[in-house]
């Protein structure tokens, strides 16, 4: 909305990705300039149809989506079809969208808008591989010093890797990307496994969406009953990590969510733990910090939050 703070959410939807584009669409403290897809979860002609499917059941046609990259900068693409579903947003059966992509490339987006709004103002928010930030960066170094800060999900420490046993799946697909974003001089707040670990769409929780008897909470009900039931064998949890959400809602409410400003680099070059974030969570480097990464959260504020906007749509 006209007003809010300015964000581009860049996205591989992915259920847990589309919970996060209704977040932000359905709260009024955020102006959504727009909606960059890049490959991840599922190829790219997936994740663009898939965030445009989103903000038609938002209600929010007018959304700007655009397509980005279709493969990671140095690397073969890595998908997680067995994860998400063969769409990537397996559950609902939502319908093909209306809306029209835009024409322009993600990249060129993002370099424009930053390049036209005053510096400063415009949040990047990065639920998938970094690979679009990072072309963004590479093309135009100058936008750097003009966002206001990255907002991602990504990375892991103490609860390790979740595609490999070092790394987790956004950074794993793309380290290379990963490592010009975290290297790039910009302020940084990941959200790592670490804290989407405690954020667990439990029966009672997933319950609730369903309860609000809306066409919003029942697809919302239906990719967390499709995406969890992974984890839940993964895991042997009730419920799954509820990742990319955390990223709106830690700008919706930052009191939610306990960290620390640490240095974290990323391995790219060893096939053993490509795409690990090594962070210096106690200090034991000189390496300056180049991140705020949070490890603590209110998960029944996080879902209350989540419950009452999603209501809104």
């Amino acid at each position: 909305m006209a007003g809010g703070r300015k964000i581009i959410i860049d996205t591989d939807p992915g259920q847990d990705d589309a919970i996060a584009i209704l977040l932000a669409l359905a709260s009024p403290e955020l102006d959504v300039l727009g909606i960059t897809a890049v490959a991840g979860n599922v190829p790219l002609a997936l994740t663009e149809k898939n965030a445009r499917k989103i903000c038609e059941l938002a209600g929010r046609p007018e959304t700007k989506v655009f397509a980005g990259a279709v493969r990671p900068l140095a690397r073969t693409l890595v998908t997680a079809e067995h994860v998400h579903g063969r769409t990537g947003l397996d559950g609902p059966d939502l319908p093909e969208p209306a809306m029209e992509l835009q024409n322009d490339y993600a990249v060129d987006f993002i370099v424009d808008t930053l390049m036209a709004e005053e510096a400063g103002q415009v949040t990047l928010c990065p639920l998938g591989p970094l690979t679009n930030i990072a072309l963004a960066l590479i093309r135009e170094p100058r936008i750097a010093p003009r966002i206001r800060e990255i907002v991602l999900m990504g990375g892991g420490f103490f609860e390790g890797g979740n595609v490999t046993p070092a790394a987790e799946f956004n950074i794993y697909v793309d380290p290379q990307a990963a490592d010009i974003v975290l290297g790039a001089g910009i302020p940084v707040v990941m959200m790592p496994l670490d804290v989407t670990h405690k954020a667990l769409t439990t029966a009672r929780r997933v319950a609730r969406f369903r309860d609000l008897g809306t066409s919003v909470g029942t697809a919302t009900a239906a990719l967390l009953e499709f995406f969890e039931r992974f984890d839940e064998e993964k895991y042997g949890t009730d419920g799954g990590p509820l990742h990319d959400p955390c990223v709106i809602a830690y700008l919706l409410e930052p009191e939610l969510f306990g960290g620390r400003s640490c240095n974290v680099a990323v391995e790219t070059a060893s096939e053993l733990t490509m795409g690990m974030t090594v962070v210096d969570w106690w200090g034991v480097t000189d390496r300056p910090k180049n991140a705020m990464v949070m490890r603590d959260i209110d998960a029944d504020g996080f879902f209350e939050l989540l419950t009452e906007r999603l209501g809104r749509l």
